[in-house]
């Protein structure tokens, strides 16, 4: 991304203070938490052209492999880069726009009723694109999954507040909460959390789950939260009025409309189907325009 100016007074760490429109200024007052500002979109995701692209790009390199999560992945950074509306957060009745785009998603140590969660956080850069954030996702995962307990970071950190006693414990988090709202908790405390980051994602289809809506949450900075289901054969109608048996991938977004209304987002989402459809966009770097116009 290209380089930030320096730090202002009113700015946060994480982000710069932004003057919107009075509309926008205003709904931070009336609506102050993201939860009462959510506009919810689903989509279905025709991948029958990415599937081959997948099957032949994976058989060149068989020791890993790239999935459609991935491809997602990589294909939502460019959204962010090229819609910097989608890179904004509201807190403390202010908008604030971030200096990096950053993407979270959980992952199973195991894959079972008692499998414990982890904590993770990719941030692409302008050099980036599908074949090395797969493969900076598969080796973060694969590290994280050679232990069944959290051996660091975020999870552990939540460990060790989970073991206080309630009271306590009530006391420390309305305590957060404040320096939250404004901008001031340590480091220590957003590093590594999905509550901070630009977007939230969730890979439903790995534990063979069809996409869900999924709430926003009033702490933190982050403003979107899309779920990915699985794939699945479905009956759709083609451009040229047939109807044929497609491969399908169901996903539902979540936006705090008080960072771009969901004509916006809308808009911006297009570039994910035609992604789909067109997998050999997800070669180019992110710095390098996709020439897409999300106006058609």
């Amino acid at each position: 991304m290209s380089e930030k100016p320096a730090k202002k007074l009113g700015d946060r760490r994480d982000g710069r203070y932004i003057k919107v429109r009075g509309l926008q200024t205003i709904m931070g007052y009336l609506f102050p938490k993201r939860t009462d500002s959510e506009v919810y979109l689903s989509d279905k995701l025709d991948a029958t052209e990415l599937l081959k692209y997948l099957d032949r790009i994976n058989a060149e390199h068989p020791e890993y492999k790239i999935t459609i999560f991935h491809c997602v992945l990589t294909t939502v950074a460019r959204i962010i880069r090229e819609r910097p509306l989608l890179n904004r957060f509201v807190q403390g009745y202010r908008t604030y726009e971030r200096d990096e785009i950053s993407l979270s998603f959980v992952a199973k140590r195991r894959f079972s009723d008692g499998g414990e969660e982890a904590l993770m956080r990719l941030v692409p850069t302008d050099q980036d694109n599908l074949d090395s954030i797969s493969r900076k996702v598969v080796g973060d995962v694969k590290e994280m999954r050679k232990s069944e307990k959290a051996t660091g970071g975020i999870d552990e950190l939540l460990d060790k507040f989970a073991a206080i006693p309630r009271p306590l414990l009530m006391i420390i988090i309305r305590f957060v909460r404040i320096l939250d709202f404004w901008g001031k908790n340590p480091k220590v405390l957003t590093e590594g959390d999905p509550n901070y980051s630009t977007v939230l994602l969730s890979n439903l289809g790995s534990i063979k789950c069809p996409h869900v809506y999924h709430h926003l949450n009033d702490y933190g900075t982050n403003s979107i939260m899309i779920t990915v289901g699985t794939l699945h054969k479905e009956e759709m109608l083609m451009e040229n009025g047939t109807k044929e048996i497609r491969d399908v991938v169901d996903f539902g977004a979540v936006l705090d409309e008080r960072i771009g209304d969901g004509f916006y987002f809308a808009k911006s989402l297009r570039l994910l189907r035609y992604v789909f459809e067109h997998p050999d966009l997800l070669e180019l770097e992110l710095g390098v325009p996709s020439g897409f116009n999300y106006d058609n």
